[in-house]
């Protein structure tokens, strides 16, 4: 009897945990990163391996890429949580996903990858020539697969890192990349314009962290300085449209 009753509360406190979840609103966050000042100049790699291949695509060093208008490329940001936050549906069809990390032209594809511990990273090259991908993770195992010509390989990484990890090819040191790994969608990249949206964020109060390189913290919200410790904020979610608007960062950051 008692085994009976402890299953009826039990099925009465999953349907209304449920219930709640369905009933929660959710919001999308979105904003545009400036580089708030000259734009930096593209600085040319030094191919040092397979000339006849890699020397022929105009490398440029890619730690820094910004617009004419100061358009800030591969700022990464992204909820900061101890535990793992109320998943929107909309991200289920997603969630045991592939993820493509390539060595294509003799670097990285793309530049700043994002992965969920219940996805599948797939590990590939494109090239006529062998790379190896060294991920250099911290709470996860690190790898240092070798991979040939045309081929690819596929890899899990079950546990998050709190900050992204560095990916690298010791056949062609000039290539760099990151991996970032979360429990959770709740992450972004900024495009070739600055912009980046996170979707579906379930409302409240969160704290996102901002990273491009070293943390954002030096920064300008719409004008006003605001010191963003170790890259972090909080910002009220609202149901709908969740806008930061343009946060411009300081260069001196990247001296």
């Amino acid at each position: 009897m008692r085994h009976f009753i402890t299953s009826i509360l039990l099925v009465v406190v999953t349907m209304l945990c449920a219930s709640a979840l369905d009933a929660a609103e959710w919001g999308d966050l979105t904003g545009t990163f400036i580089f708030d000042g000259p734009p930096p100049k593209p600085v040319s790699l030094a191919i040092t391996k397979d000339l006849e291949v890699c020397g022929k695509h105009n490398l440029v060093d890619e730690s820094l890429v910004v617009g004419p208008k100061g358009e800030f490329a591969n700022v990464l940001i992204f909820l900061y949580s101890d535990t793992t936050p109320p998943i929107h549906e909309s991200y289920a069809e997603t969630a045991n996903a592939e993820v493509v990390l390539d060595n294509e032209k003799c670097r990285f594809v793309p530049h700043v990858a994002l992965l969920r511990t219940t996805q599948t990273l797939v590990l590939g090259n494109k090239d006529p020539v062998g790379h190896n991908t060294k991920i250099d993770t911290f709470t996860n195992i690190p790898i240092n697969p070798l991979i040939p010509a045309g081929s690819q390989l596929k890899q899990q990484f079950p546990a998050p890192e709190r900050l992204p990890a560095t990916v690298s090819c010791s056949i062609h040191p000039w290539m760099t990349a990151r991996l970032v790994i979360k429990d959770h969608p709740y992450m972004a990249v900024t495009d070739a314009d600055g912009k980046f949206v996170i979707k579906n964020v379930p409302a409240g109060t969160w704290t996102f962290q901002a990273w491009q390189t070293v943390y954002v913290t030096n920064v300008k919200v719409n004008g006003s300085p605001v010191e963003w410790s170790k890259g972090r904020f909080d910002i009220e979610i609202k149901p709908g449209a969740n806008d930061l608007g343009e946060i411009r960062v300081s260069p001196d950051l990247f001296q």
